[in-house]
């Protein structure tokens, strides 16, 4: 062998040995295998089109909420990985502990032992799920997810025993064929069933900040509100591209009893700079309506912008309850 075929023969070398190096971490990850999103059916050829926005990284080595399917010796095993757009079907996940055991006993919080997220990518289909266990430890829940493409799910419990909850998320695939959309540009007013809601506050980028939504109906205040797991509204947020899950919870009175409206109030913590989505729940008459809405958090700009009413969850505008 010459020269020239040593040095080539090198190089191969050297190349098989990168991409066999390469295949294995991008199997593995830096954090254990990872498992690939579920494959679309053979109808939905424009799901895969689905543009996904990248993930960002964490501020300063913090991993927010919901990025996570493993977290402090506890994982979300999503046993259902994809199911049809616009069917019923049944979503079916375990919680399992450090060492691979299901998880069956929780701590009671806001009315639940386990709170269920259904959101897409896109944040314009929003769930808000109250799944059931079998003495087994599988949660299940039924669900309609009215648009194909790629969506997050999230678990948020204590375990008994635990002093801090946990948020953990896994991807879900809905298939069919796919349509791009986006949720509606950020407005201080938003409308749904009736209800004009309306938020006040800055969401702060880095910190603590608080936010009042104001409920009327009919340009009257609603005073009555009623109580809705634990408290006079419930709040989600998620942040745009990556999906991390904001820490919020509501005020209360001195007196430890929350008004009953028109005005709900929460402490929430945003990460970084960004836009974010904050679906809202509240409960008249019975009745639990979700009022959506596209914010920005910043050092300091207003979180939304006067405009007049829009859809209360964006396109899809679903109540998930």
């Amino acid at each position: 062998m010459n020269s020239l075929q040593k040095i080539g023969a090198f190089g191969a070398a050297v190349a098989a040995t990168f991409g066999a190096a390469y295949g294995v971490g991008a199997a593995f990850g830096p954090g254990g295998p990872v498992t690939k999103p579920a494959a679309h059916t053979a109808s939905d050829k424009h799901a895969s089109e689905d543009p996904t926005p990248p993930t960002a990284p964490p501020p300063e080595g913090v991993t927010p909420a919901g990025l996570q399917v493993s977290q402090d010796g506890y994982t979300l095993d999503l046993e259902t990985t994809a199911v049809p757009a616009g069917e019923k079907a049944t979503l079916r996940f375990v919680v399992r502990d450090a060492e691979g055991e299901p998880v069956t006993r929780y701590r009671t919080e806001h009315g639940k032992q386990l709170h269920l997220i259904v959101a897409s990518r896109e944040l314009t289909t929003y769930r808000h799920l109250h799944p059931t266990r079998a003495a087994d430890g599988t949660w299940s829940a039924p669900v309609d997810l009215p648009a194909a493409g790629g969506y997050r799910v999230f678990a948020d419990f204590v375990p008994a025993g635990g002093s801090e909850g946990l948020t953990l998320g896994s991807d879900l695939t809905v298939t069919g064929p796919y349509r791009a959309s986006r949720p509606p540009a950020p407005a201080s007013t938003t409308t749904v069933d009736g209800y004009a809601v309306t938020l006040g506050g800055v969401l702060k980028a880095g910190g603590e900040s608080d936010l009042t939504f104001t409920v009327r109906r009919d340009g009257r205040p609603v005073t009555g509100l009623q109580p809705y797991l634990g408290a006079y509204g419930h709040l989600v947020a998620l942040r745009s591209g990556d999906l991390a899950y904001l820490h919020v919870h509501p005020h209360e009175e001195a007196d430890g009893e929350a008004a009953s409206g028109p005005e709900v109030s929460f402490a929430a913590t945003a990460p970084s700079a960004g836009t974010y989505r904050l679906f809202l729940d509240f409960k008249v008459d019975g009745t639990v309506r979700t009022a959506a809405f596209t914010v920005r958090a910043g050092s300091g700009a207003p979180a939304t912008e006067p405009s007049s009413h829009a859809s209360g969850t964006g396109e899809e505008a679903p109540h998930g309850h």
